[in-house]
């Protein structure tokens, strides 16, 4: 298999810095490097299957990058070739069909493309750019020798080259467009196409004379639903509604403040609309584009206006069941149409006609389709799917489809030789796909899936058997033996843990496994031992390497295991040896019952290095051990002691050499134990001598970008070499270049016994399998763990039994406790985990309650803090930093609320600013003031006029003073009514500057700050008038309160408040009686209380006993020394003893004393009656007085609200004014920021206008020198030609004349016709021509002419010398023609290009005074609205504002006059119309004088007609049964209750009927519901029936189209759509009937609740 050139010198190259570095080691290693100088790998043949598009490199071959590789396939003999990129992985590649080259870049930094002809792979030029990172994409132009490259992250730049000279012809910059499409115009090398998922962009490559200019157009894409939005410019919008109130409405880039190139492409979020997401596109003969999108359209762009067309289709095309809408991936331009591809794996043929396209399915395949691609001559269509494999379609064939590349189901994990090695190797997949691939030509000869995730691979040297390792644990044994239909004869199950590593030894008698675990199983190699499992012994977790020794020699096998050390930095070595007589021994001799190998049977020893490894292995002699350092760049070797040990050994490098890779790599042994091979992330594979440790072949078939080489094989000859790429997924097969004889022939000793004895195993073993047949699938074998599991609980069971048994009881009395816990009180109840057993459980759950109280009490804590920093945030922010705190005030008696305005302090800044602001207007004012007395001291005349003058002045001054306070209705506020000073306010017909306005809102703020103020005052005074009218109210509550107990009254004593509005700051405080829980009283607290209370009251008992005074006022007057008046209610006159007797039994003496005691209490009666009023009169005076103050102080509250509502309306008025103050500061700022922009703008333009007109001026100018040249050629021709006759002169005359002829004459040239099925399949057709073509077509008018100077042309009797002459006249004659025809062409294009700069020039110019008149505009409506200002008038009540068209709005023939002229007149007009309102208001009094007397008199009238009436009715006053019942009947209220109780009975009927109706109702609904959703169902089926006959019937349509019964169809159809809609319509009847019924029945059930009588007890 032919390979690149290049290829062969990287190899040479390496192999000699191989022998020079080995040259130059130490003097042992010279004889090595001397034995194995000049060998060198070369390579064989890549396999690997692409992953970015396949190109044709022309109609026979095509081409795709696969790791470091570029391989190139012929389409007719199969044959691969290969060219490797010397610089490590291929990035992106293009082709050139008519040019037969190969484009490709690397990844590296500054990357290079590589340009190479085909089919020599020569290199014919390289090209550097100043891209850091990476190529993305790569095209060259159908004709021409242009490439176009594209290039990401950080440059964004195109570039176009000529490749042929090595230059780039121009390039552009475009940030963020991130680019997935380039191409170029078939029809047009000078249109360019650039598409993203969210833009397409129309490039045009200019041409003058040899400069190149790129111009970008970008295509405006429609909407999602393939709509198009009516985008406004944003620039220089034209239809902006005018606002001839609030100034100019200007564009939105303006209002966001933006003034640099940010606001020419500013959008509103709200009108940023989603588009079409583009996928893929290609050009049309007629230099159109279609692009077809995410959503399922397909585009049509006009490149020359940029019109997009959304294409439709010409009718429904039917999806299958499951597919999706057409997506199209990718497109391919056919004639007539396109062909699409999308997900669904199903390419479809779009047959496009005017706006409207058909879709039928052309083609069906088994996965997505990614990339489809004509070959040139449009013979054969390539079709190349997402998983990487290659279909050619070839149109008009019998078999048009073949398969060309067949990609397996995965990435390759691992290969590996079938023994010997010399014709099959075994590859797998991460997916479970075995493949056996032939060594000569890569071709896959068989598959087999395992259906399940593969880790590892191994191909038994003893026997045609491979073993695939598992992610699940198994070991799945393959039958190889026929290499055409391998089978699966056996599997076992080793662990739960995955498969990591499976080795055979070098013998094939076992099979290493190791797990991810860290245990290492032995198995039996051999299938006639059916796989025997040995047993296991346990290593290291995370195993990296297993490495063998099985010499012929020996009888054992050794086994080296590295595992890793992470914690400690190290890497451990475990050695063991097997014997090779293992399957002849009893198993219980060399394992226990769980399959474990015992370590005095293994001879096991522990050994460890300094430094971690990522690989090792065990040599052949000397117990030498090979490591590759993984975080040093060394090779180490060890020597293993000869003396055993016990424990671990620490090894130290005996031998260490710099391995000249980076990365981790992996060391492997070749079969006969005298080469090391290293591989690393570095992706070259070294093969070094085992002595000497130095490299004497090196070869990079991977690189570090695919992260380098995977692993790597060699056979068993050592002729072939297998290396597999990490993330690349290439197989690079290596073979000798140049071996020395002398290592051929050590190859052959050294191998020869180890071939012989694995020959006579292999036949032993492919017999034992040829006669087991077809073995059927075994169950999968076990290890002895489970068995011994089983032994051990046959062994234990009584055990087991009495351990349950316990179990038992003891959960029968927990369960019996915790039922007793469930009786007991919350309080004394335990959680459930409480009665856990298990102290290590409770401890568990004892740490994790801890740590969940711990977490509670950090998030409560942290939550508390939180919010205690939010209070401590609103506290500062509204309540300390307030100078005057909010609070209300409320009426006592009517629902009137007065708040304050809370007020801040202002703060030093303010006031500075304010402080200045009333300087500045008080020094304007003194200015004005000494202005206007300079004018008038200037305008006196005469002194005589001194004294009028100084009362002028005082008059003026007056006015002066009078005009500084605006009126009210100027002012626009009534702020003046608070005491606000406006004399330094500016008046609002003269705000036109940004600083008054500033100024003015400075003062207006203080106009507020000064009301609110003023009002708080007032507040103040209301608040402290509040306390102390409460005050008094407490002190008279005292009285009241005595009164009503003397009087004992049920009256309660009104006593007024404060509440929580008027006191805020009780909201900061909390009082005892706010906290419901009871105080938390430590134990200690307690206990001292309970100590100290019994003492108390005994010394209270003991003092007050000591106390005799108190004792004896108490028991001789009651309390009390003196008897005061408030007792006399009390007082009462004991009975005198004899009343109890009977009156008879009376003495005088005692008739006698109780007269006097009768008048006792007559006169105590008296006095208390006459006491009793008294304070019932004190009573109400106090009531009264309270009543009145409160009221009192309600209505100066109430008059205080009056006075709140108006500072507030006087408040709103001046933020009103601020408002308006800002908007025009606000458009004042926006009228800035558009003036700016348009600047900034017009100097861009500007800037533009410069390079166009210099770009102008050198077209010009080349243009100019250009058309000189041509003027010459033009004139070298007529001259060449009128000088011919003089040349000739002598000659005679005819024969001057037939040559004149001659060399007039000139040869046709031929054009190669293409064939008549390529004109037909290509739909380009003929393209045109380019320089490379017009220097071929020169070439063949030079040879055509070659004929015409043929002797045999020559005139009768001319002579030869003269010939000669004539016919290098004639050429050169030519050849000037020739340069002519190429300098008017030239001339041309020079001219279109000058006329298009000029164009832009004009474009410039007209953009320049677009933005010209825009500024002008701008200036002028800037003025209008300085001018125009906005002011706030004061309107009474009943005043109207009239509309702007009744307003004079023209005067044009108006004349200025004199202000005081007017003002004089008015004066005199005011005082005359005072008079005549004095007039009239004095007869308006006497006429309101004889009115009142007039209504007076007809209200007296009235009121005697109303006197009149009112005695009339009641002498006719009618008596109902109602009200004689009412005034008759004792207890009516009774009767009215009983008929209230019999009509809520009544109510209380209908109500539950009315619900019992509204339960059936709702049962009826639901059940409607149901036989809706089965109606539902119904329809569904029905309509999916409706489909399938729908289709059924346009099938028998197109049929009975086909036969010609037509009419028969149509009439049958026409009486079945007849009986469909009779049908429809009778079933519509029936419901509407069906509806009408239920109406009717419901409408009679509501009648007959209604008519059935109500049975009411009474």
């Amino acid at each position: 298999m032919s390979q690149g050139r290049e290829r062969d010198d990287i190899t040479a190259s390496a192999s000699a810095s191989a022998s020079a570095s080995a040259s130059a080691s130490a003097s042992a290693s010279a004889p090595a490097s001397a034995h194995y100088s000049g060998s060198s790998l070369s390579v064989r043949w890549v396999q690997g299957f692409p992953s970015q598009n396949v190109h044709f490199v022309n109609d026979h071959t095509i081409c795709y990058p696969s790791g470091n590789f570029v391989i190139f396939i012929n389409l007719e003999s199969k044959k691969k070739t290969v060219l490797q990129c010397i610089n490590g992985i291929v990035g992106v590649m293009a082709t050139s069909g008519p040019s037969e080259v190969v484009a490709f870049s690397d990844r590296r930094f500054k990357p290079v493309i590589y340009i190479y002809s085909f089919p020599s792979l020569t290199r014919k030029i390289k090209l550097k750019g100043d891209i850091l990172l990476d190529y993305t994409l790569l095209c060259f132009s159908y004709c021409g020798t242009y490439l176009a490259s594209y290039s990401s992250l950080p440059e964004f730049e195109l570039a176009l080259w000529n490749w042929e000279a090595g230059v780039i012809l121009c390039k552009k910059s475009n940030p963020g467009m991130d680019v997935s499409q380039m191409s170029f115009n078939p029809m047009n090398w000078h249109q360019m196409c650039l598409s993203s998922s969210s833009a397409v962009s129309v490039w045009t490559i200019e041409r003058s004379n040899q400069e190149h200019h790129f111009r970008i157009r970008s295509v405006k894409l429609p909407l999602e639903d393939a709509t198009f939005l009516n985008e406004t410019d944003m620039l220089f919008p034209t239809t902006l509604p005018k606002d001839l109130i609030y100034g100019p409405v200007l564009p939105l880039s303006a209002i966001a403040g933006l003034v640099g190139e940010e606001a020419e492409t500013f959008r509103p979020k709200d009108d940023i609309y989603p588009l079409l997401h583009p996928t893929m596109h290609c050009w049309t003969p007629s230099s159109d584009l279609y692009v077809g999108c995410e959503e399922g359209h397909l585009l049509m762009i006009n490149t020359e206006t940029l019109k997009v067309t959304v294409l439709q289709k010409a009718e429904e095309f039917p999806v299958p069941d499951g597919a999706q809408l057409i997506n199209p991936l990718t497109l391919a331009y056919q004639k007539d149409g396109i062909l699409a591809s999308g997900i669904d794996g199903v390419i479809y043929s779009f047959i496009i006609k005017d706006s409207k396209y058909q879709v039928k399915t052309f083609l069906e395949l088994d996965g997505p389709v990614t990339h489809l691609v004509f070959s040139p001559s449009y013979k054969m269509l390539l079709i190349q799917t997402d998983k990487g494999s290659v279909y050619i379609y070839t149109f008009g064939a019998e078999l048009p489809l073949d398969k060309l590349l067949d990609a397996c189901d995965g990435k390759v994990q691992a290969v590996s030789f079938i023994t010997p090695g010399t014709k099959y190797f075994l590859t797998l997949t991460s997916s479970g796909e075995v493949s056996i691939v032939s060594i000569e030509d890569c071709n896959c000869t068989s598959r087999i899936f395992l259906k399940t995730q593969a880790t590892a691979l191994a191909s038994s040297p003893s026997s045609p058997t491979a073993a695939v390792g598992t992610m699940d644990g198994y070991v799945y044994f393959l039958n190889i033996l026929d290499v055409e239909s391998p089978q699966l004869i056996h599997q076992a199950f080793l662990s739960q843990s995955p498969v990591k590593i499976l080795i055979y030894d070098q013998r094939g008698i076992f099979l290493l496994v190791g797990t991810e675990e860290g245990n290492v199983f032995v198995i039996d190699a051999r299938p006639s031992k059916s796989f025997q499992i040995f047993g296991f012994t346990e290593t290291g977790k995370d195993i990296l390497q297993i490495s063998t020794v099985s010499v012929v020699e020996s009888d054992v096998v050794e086994v080296l295991v590295l595992s890793p050390l992470p914690d400690m930095g190290r890497s451990r070595l475990e050695y063991f040896t097997l014997p090779a007589m293992l399957p002849e021994v009893v198993p219980e001799n060399f394992s226990d019952e769980r399959g474990r190998l015992k370590d005095n049977f293994t001879h096991k020893y522990l050994y460890e290095v300094e430094h971690t490894l990522s690989s090792a292995v065990l040599g052949f002699t000397g117990s030498k051990i090979f490591g590759f350092c993984s975080q040093v760049p060394y090779i180490c070797s060890y020597v293993m002691p000869v003396k055993e040990h016990t424990g671990v050994l620490v090894l130290k490098p005996h031998q260490k050499v710099q391995s000249k890779q980076y990365g981790s790599g992996m060391i492997y042994l070749s079969s006969h134990g005298l080469w090391l091979m290293t591989i690393a992330k570095c992706g070259i594979l070294c093969i070094r001598d085992m002595f000497s440790l130095e490299t004497f072949v090196r070869c990079r078939s991977h690189s570090h970008q695919g992260r380098g080489i995977q692993n790597m094989k060699m056979s068993l000859d050592g002729q072939h070499i297998l290396v597999n790429g990490k993330d690349d997924n290439t197989l690079v097969c290596l073979k000798w270049k140049r071996l020395g004889a002398n290592i051929a022939s050590e190859i052959f000793e050294h191998s020869r016994p180890l071939v012989l004895h694995l020959s006579q195993t292999m036949e032993t073993e492919s017999i034992y399998l040829a006669l087991s047949g077809e073995s059927k699938n075994k169950q999968p074998e076990e290890t002895a763990e489970p068995q011994a599991i089983k032994q051990e609980t046959r062994i234990f069971s009584p055990r087991r039994k009495e351990i349950k048994r316990g179990i038992k009881e003891l959960a029968q009395v927990i369960a019996r406790m915790m039922e007793e816990n469930e009786k007991v009180d919350i309080i004394a109840k335990l959680d459930q985990q409480e009665f856990c057993l298990d102290a290590d459980e409770l401890e568990r759950l004892h740490d994790e309650c801890e740590e969940e109280v711990a977490k509670i009490r950090k998030d409560v804590e942290m939550h508390n803090l939180a919010q205690s920093y939010l209070t401590e945030l609103i506290k500062e922010e509204c309540w300390n930093s307030m100078a005057v705190k909010g609070r209300a005030l409320k009426c006592f008696h009517i629902p009137y609320v007065v708040d304050n305005f809370p007020m801040k302090e202002r703060t030093e800044e303010e006031l500075q600013e304010l402080r200045k602001v009333m300087q500045q207007k008080k020094t304007e004012i003194e200015c004005l003031k000494l202005r206007k007395e300079i004018v008038e001291v200037q305008a006196t005349t005469t002194m005589a006029k001194k004294h009028h003058e100084e009362e002028e002045e005082e008059e003026d001054e007056e006015r002066i003073v009078k005009t500084t306070s605006l009126p009210n209705y100027l002012l626009g506020s009534l702020s003046t009514d608070f005491g606000a000073d406006t004399s330094l306010l500016t008046s609002q017909l003269n705000l036109h500057s940004r600083e008054e306005k500033i100024n003015q809102i400075v003062l207006l703020k203080d106009i507020i700050y000064n009301i609110k103020r003023t009002f708080n005052s007032e507040f103040d005074a209301a608040y402290k008038q509040k306390e102390i009218e409460i005050a008094r109210v407490k002190e008279k509550n005292v009285r009241i309160a005595e009164i009503i107990s003397d009087l004992e009254l049920e009256e309660t004593v009104w006593q007024p408040v404060f509440e929580d509005s008027e006191k805020p700051e009780r909201a900061l405080v909390v009082e005892d009686d706010e906290i419901s829980f009871k105080k938390y009283v430590s134990p200690w607290q307690r206990a001292r209380t309970e100590v100290v209370s019994p003492y108390e009251m005994e010394r209270l008992r003991q003092a007050r006993i000591s106390d005799a005074r108190q004792r004896g006022l108490m028991d001789m007057m009651g309390g009390v020394l003196e008897v005061k008046k408030e007792d006399i209610l009390r007082m009462a006159i004991p009975q005198p003893p004899f009343m109890a007797k009977a009156d008879a039994l009376w003495s005088e003496d005692e008739r006698k004393q109780f007269k006097e005691y009768e008048k006792k209490v007559k006169e105590l009666n008296e006095e208390r009656d006459k006491y009793r009023k008294s304070l019932e009169a004190e009573l109400k005076k106090l009531q009264n007085s309270i009543q009145e103050n409160t009221q009192s102080f309600d209505e100066h509250l109430k008059r205080l609200f009056e006075r709140r509502v108006k500072a507030e309306m006087v408040i709103n008025q001046e933020e009103l004014k601020i408002n308006n103050i800002i908007f025009s500061l606000l458009l004042d700022e926006e009228l800035s920021s558009r003036e700016q922009f348009l600047n900034n703008y017009l100097l861009k333009k500007q800037e533009e206008k410069t390079k166009t007109a210099n770009a102008i001026q050198k077209a010009r100018e080349d243009l100019d020198v250009f058309k000189e040249h041509h003027d010459m050629l033009v004139a070298e021709d007529k001259i060449l030609d009128r000088s011919f006759k003089k040349e000739f002169s002598d000659s005679l005359g005819h024969q001057v004349d037939v040559l004149y002829k001659l060399f007039k004459r000139r040869p046709r040239v031929h054009k190669q016709k293409t064939q008549a099925d390529v004109t037909s399949l290509v739909p380009y057709g003929e393209r045109p021509g380019s320089a490379k073509l017009n220097k071929e077509n020169l070439a063949q008018l030079m040879k055509s002419m070659d004929e015409l100077d043929n002797i045999n042309n020559m005139p009768e009797g001319l002579d030869p010398s003269v010939w000669e002459h004539f016919c290098s006249a004639r050429r050169a004659k030519v050849e000037n023609e020739y340069k002519v025809k190429q300098k008017a062409a030239c001339l041309l294009e020079m001219t279109t290009f000058l006329r298009k700069r000029m164009e832009e020039d004009d474009a410039v110019h007209h953009e320049i005074e677009k933005v010209f008149h825009e500024l002008i505009r701008l200036q002028d409506e800037k003025v209008r609205f300085q001018v125009n200002l906005t002011v706030q008038i004061l309107l009474k009540q009943g005043q109207v504002e009239l509309e702007n068209f009744q307003l004079i709005l023209e005067y044009s023939d108006a004349i200025l006059i004199n202000k005081n002229i007017i003002e004089d007149l008015n004066s005199v007009i005011r005082t005359q119309g005072q008079k005549k309102v004095a007039s009239m208001m004095e007869s308006k009094e006497v006429h309101k004088g004889i009115y009142q007397i007039e209504w007076e008199h007809k209200k007296m009238e009235m009121e005697m007609e109303d006197l009149n009436q009112r005695a009339w009715d009641i002498q006719m006053l009618f008596f109902s049964r109602d009200r004689q019942k009412y005034l008759n009947e004792p207890n009516y209220e009774n009767v009215i209750a009983i008929q209230i109780g019999i009509m809520e009975q009544t109510i209380s009927v209908i109500d539950k009927n009315h619900k019992k109706n509204v339960e059936n109702c709702k049962k009826l609904l639901k059940k409607l519901g149901k036989y809706s959703n089965q109606k539902d169902v119904a329809n569904y089926t029905l309509s999916c029936n409706l489909r399938e006959e729908l289709v059924a019937v346009s099938e028998r349509q197109d049929i009975c189209n086909e036969i010609g019964s037509k009419l028969t169809c149509e009439k049958i159809a026409r009486e079945r759509y007849d009986n469909l809609l009779k049908q429809q319509k009778l079933t519509n009847i029936s419901k509407q009937q069906a509806e009408q019924i239920s109406i009717l029945q419901a409408e009679v059930e509501r009648l007959r609740m209604k008519t059935f009588p109500a049975l009411i007890p009474m």
